[in-house]
């Protein structure tokens, strides 16, 4: 992974420096909030509904033994010991007190992170596959561009204040994992028959009050060109995005406006002056960069170790985890592992400081001292030895790391919503919890089959919510309640689609037996192993709109402001995968 240079240290330090000052002035009275609010976020610093929040940055979701462990210390030392990790690979702490930031940033520095650029007008957190340099289905690692294009935009001045938050995501695979259709930029490494690199563009894909899928406005940009052609569409989107509404500030806005054939006629105009300018990658610059990504010194295997088939047949919770959270390694008898962060009673996402300790020493006895965050906000240890998995498990398993439910229901994406942000119309976690209680049953969740749910408390569609099979959206009501819109239909990867809301809001009480009606229709729908989404698509909202509000749904009493376990219903397709009722602890 990328490490510092003493340019790179220095620069961190002094900002770490700056911001003390601005703390001590804000604490002493010599700056108003008004005054501080702008340094403040200029290093990641949020005021949310009860303490302060960092959210720190992790280019491209890697992330070192050493880094997490910091983590850990902060969780344990400065918060309420754990820390959320989030849907761009980043991670949050939400309790913080403001005369701490300071010397979270200066234990930040130690280990060569910060939280510059996750707020603001500015392009924040490059995103890429969390399985990127390992997947077998990969083109080119992305990491080596993704670098160049952080390293880049950090401090660049030209585009420090845009007409709104800017955010690129890079894919090196023929499976889009990094959701580049629904990015500001999106980029996805293509070779073409003579065996040569380039990138296919898509620009004003995005989320939030107007989703968008991207367009595609070059279909082989040559890599070398890579970061000429993005400034160039910096610079139109600099220039003509508008500043005069917040909401329609993104770039996506901009391009509609156009036409992606108007706005890509602007940037090759703009590109025609700079194609070949100072910023054109070189082979030297790029190799240079390569050289943090060398794959680590692997074991040579034949093929798979035979002992995992041996577990497999004998542990049937093995074998249902090797079939949701083992993926493919491109190197014989290695294997990716996704270390779930989706327990059931426990916020998706978060991981106490115990488990980002434990994660940590995993990383070290099996992965090479590295770690992936996933934008579906679990971890990954991308580098595992096959003959280590039973053991990785067991290990796991006994720090609540294991549970085999990645791409299944209760593998939920969620923000944090009105329990934390501001913003939030309703709260996102304690329904998250309803839901995966309600259907905890394993056997039950691998019968569903792959179902992705993502949630949002409010427009700002942190959670994805647009990109699920099923989308829920906290919104708006006259009455103050909290009130949730569901969509179908929403999907990410190369098949991207925005969900379609099928109807009238639900209250908090109603959402989880929603869910359940809609698991109804498919169920019954559904041709042989047919998935979620496809099914969906097949036949259409129309059967499950019809069913879900065809009766009254009845809001479970209990789903109150105290307690968030549920009573499975004797008409629900749960029903016969029925476990003990459970009420989660806080």
């Amino acid at each position: 992974m990328y490490r510092y240079d003493n340019y790179d240290q220095q620069i961190v330090n002094e900002r770490v420096a700056q911001y003390r000052d601005q703390v001590r002035r804000r604490l002493s009275g010599e700056l108003a909030e008004d005054e501080f609010r702008p340094l403040r976020l200029q290093n990641g610093l949020y005021m949310q509904i009860h303490a302060y929040m960092l959210r720190i940055a992790v280019p491209y979701g890697l992330v070192s033994s050493r880094q997490m462990r910091m983590f850990a210390h902060i969780a344990r030392n400065y918060d309420r010991g754990y820390g959320h990790f989030t849907t761009r690979q980043n991670i949050q702490f939400n309790w913080l007190k403001l005369e701490d930031t300071p010397a979270i940033l200066a234990d930040l520095a130690s280990v060569e992170m910060h939280g510059i650029q996750t707020s603001g007008n500015c392009i924040r957190n490059i995103s890429s596959d969390e399985f990127a340099g390992v997947a077998a289905d990969e083109i080119v690692d992305p990491r080596p561009y993704a670098e160049i294009l952080r390293q880049w935009s950090t401090f660049h001045p030209e585009f420090a204040y845009l007409p709104r938050k800017f955010k690129i995501a890079i894919s090196g695979a023929t499976t889009d994992r990094a959701a580049i259709l629904v990015h500001d930029i999106g980029l996805s490494v293509l070779k073409n028959a003579r065996g040569e690199i380039g990138f296919r563009v898509l620009v004003g894909g995005g989320l939030g009050r107007t989703p968008i899928i991207g367009s595609e406005i070059y279909d082989f940009l040559p890599w070398q060109h890579m970061m000429t052609y993005i400034e160039a569409i910096m610079r139109v989107y600099n220039q003509y995005g508008r500043r005069d509404n917040i909401y329609k500030a993104r770039i996506k806005i901009l391009v509609k406006a156009l036409g992606a054939a108007e706005f890509k006629r602007q940037v090759d105009a703009e590109w025609a002056d700079i194609k070949d300018g100072s910023s054109t990658l070189t082979v030297e610059e790029l190799q240079r960069v390569e050289k943090y990504f060398t794959p680590p010194v692997y074991e040579i295997f034949s093929g798979d170790d035979p002992a995992v088939a041996v577990h497999k047949a004998e542990n049937k919770a093995f074998a249902n985890w090797l079939q949701r959270n083992v993926k493919p390694h491109k190197v014989p008898g290695y294997a990716a592992v996704v270390l779930s962060l989706k327990k059931t009673a426990i916020a998706p996402g978060d991981a106490s400081d115990l488990q980002m300790d434990a994660a940590a020493d995993l990383a070290d006895r099996f992965s090479f001292g590295e770690l992936r965050i996933t934008h579906m906000q679990n971890l990954v240890l991308a580098d595992v030895r096959q003959a280590d998995l039973f053991t990785l498990w067991k290990i796991a398993a006994a720090q609540g790391m294991a549970t085999p439910n990645v791409g299944l229901l209760s593998d939920i994406i969620c923000c944090p919503g009105g329990d934390f942000c501001t913003l939030a119309n309703a709260r996102s976690i304690p329904l998250a919890r309803a839901i995966s209680e309600r259907f905890e049953s394993l056997d039950f969740q691998h019968d569903i089959g792959e179902i992705e749910i993502n949630m949002s408390g409010c427009m700002n569609s942190c959670g994805h919510n647009h990109v699920g099979h099923i989308g829920v959206l906290g919104v708006d009501k006259q009455d103050g309640g909290e009130w949730y819109q569901i969509s179908l239909g929403g999907d990410q990867g190369n098949q991207s689609a925005i969900g379609k809301v099928i109807g009238p809001s639900f209250t908090f009480q109603q959402v989880p037996q929603v869910i359940d009606r809609l698991l109804q229709v498919y169920v019954r729908e559904r041709i042989e192993d047919e998935k979620f989404i496809d099914t969906v698509r097949r036949i259409g909202l129309v059967p499950f709109k019809e069913y879900v509000y065809a009766t009254p749904v009845v809001p479970d009493a209990r789903l109150d402001d105290e307690a968030y376990g549920l009573l499975k219903d004797q008409n629900s397709v749960a029903a016969s995968y029925a476990v003990p009722y459970f009420t989660p602890r806080f």
